[in-house]
């Protein structure tokens, strides 16, 4: 390759107006054996893209020899940066010809420079690359430019994928970093991954078993294309894109793995740049010991009895859909638990395609009725004591569990 083909690989788009599907339409169609496009929108990341651009390149398969790169392309969009993150990717790209990664930069007017529109623009890109190829499948992953994937992220994502999944969220790590906040984030990990193990034994899902984690962020997250096609894309959010997007998901009944083994490093920087993400909730959590804030979350019996219950209540569902009737007393018994009308749960039940959908419309109603109201917030090493507690020892009886 000359340098003129690989300059042009990497050539700023100019004069681009409002239409932004051109981007990257100066470089090559998608190689045939292209398996996974992999996103990462970049801010302001000259720091840290160099090391983020050689976690991709050097992806190695379980047994430890190289990823074929065929398999894989990155797709690279600096957005309204201030500092050098475009021409270190450019230098990058240059420096390693074979490694199939496309640089582009854009500067993005107020209204459309945030991390959802980004996202968004650079998913859709490598949707419209890989439904270029005969079967118009493939997979859509994400990162972000201050994130380290692991060795074998790539590999694990496809395999993932073979087994049936429509998603994966893969795990993400902080890197180990003096900050007051770190206490809090470690409590708030121990907190959530509790919860996650909690649900795998009271709400067990077959494309997702334990051992699992809680996370589908934008840091590493991926989907079929067919899936992202169905779900209506990445949804139009200027922050928590996400997190919409996997609410999305969810309604759609999508099989989401949520694997250990996909896992990414990120750092814990209090300087973010989103208005609303991970490093403005540290930031948060290293003002609490100087304001005296306790770090509160929800009891652990209050997540005991969804789990429960959605459990059941997919049952319901279920029986509904395959022979047209359900368990009355079960659905009493759901009823009861969360203080709901009967006929609002039969409702649900015979109106929702989606099992995702009908939890969705069932939990915010608990969350604003009594049920919701009558559990306060307790300080979260209580609710991990108590979470450990329950995960230690299932068999326990959560039946008399309900507030008074």
């Amino acid at each position: 390759m000359s340098y003129l083909q690989m300059y042009a690989d990497c050539i700023q788009v100019k004069n681009i107006s409002t239409d932004y599907n051109c981007l990257f339409s100066h470089i090559k169609n998608p190689a045939e054996g292209l398996k996974i496009s992999v996103i990462v929108p970049a801010r302001d990341e000259a720091d840290n893209i160099c090391k983020t651009l050689n976690a991709l390149r050097l992806q190695k398969d379980e047994n430890g020899f190289a990823l074929n790169p065929q398999l894989y392309e990155v797709l690279v969009l600096a957005n309204n940066c201030t500092d050098d993150t475009f021409e270190t990717a450019q230098n990058y790209q240059q420096k390693y010809p074979d490694f199939s990664l496309h640089v582009a930069r854009v500067q993005l007017p107020p209204q459309k420079a945030n991390i959802g529109f980004v996202r968004r623009l650079l998913m859709d890109e490598a949707y419209r690359r890989l439904c270029q190829k005969p079967d118009h499948e493939g997979i859509i992953a994400s990162t972000d430019g201050d994130t380290q994937v692991d060795s074998c992220w790539v590999f694990h994502i496809i395999q993932e994928i073979a087994k049936g999944c429509d998603a994966v969220g893969g795990r993400i790590l902080t890197r180990k970093e003096h900050c007051i906040s770190r206490l809090y984030h470690l409590r708030d990990v121990a907190y959530r991954s509790l919860l996650a193990q909690a649900e795998a034994l009271l709400d067990p899902e077959a494309h997702d078993p334990w051992p699992r984690h809680y996370q589908y962020f934008g840091a590493s997250m991926a989907v079929t294309c067919s899936t992202y096609h169905q779900v209506g894309r990445l949804p139009q959010v200027p922050f928590l894109e996400d997190n919409a997007f996997y609410q999305a998901l969810q309604r759609m009944d999508a099989r989401i793995r949520k694997t250990p083994a996909v896992k990414a490093y990120t750092s814990t920087r209090l300087s973010g740049r989103v208005a609303i993400g991970f490093s403005e909730q540290l930031k948060k959590w290293s003002c609490y010991d100087e304001h005296g804030f306790n770090q509160e979350a929800e009891q652990a019996k209050a997540w005991l009895i969804k789990f429960k219950n959605k459990n059941l209540l997919r049952q319901c569902w279920r029986s509904y859909l395959a022979n047209g009737f359900y368990e009355e007393e079960l659905l009493q018994q759901i009823a009861e638990d969360f203080f709901l009308d009967p006929k609002c749960l039969h409702l649900e039940i015979t109106t929702n395609v989606y099992f995702g959908e009908l939890w969705e419309n069932v939990r915010k109603k608990i969350s604003k009725g009594k049920w919701g109201k009558s559990w306060e917030l307790v300080h979260i090493s209580v609710a991990i004591k108590d979470l450990r507690a329950f995960v230690n020892n299932p068999i326990l009886n959560i039946s008399q569990t309900n507030p008074a």
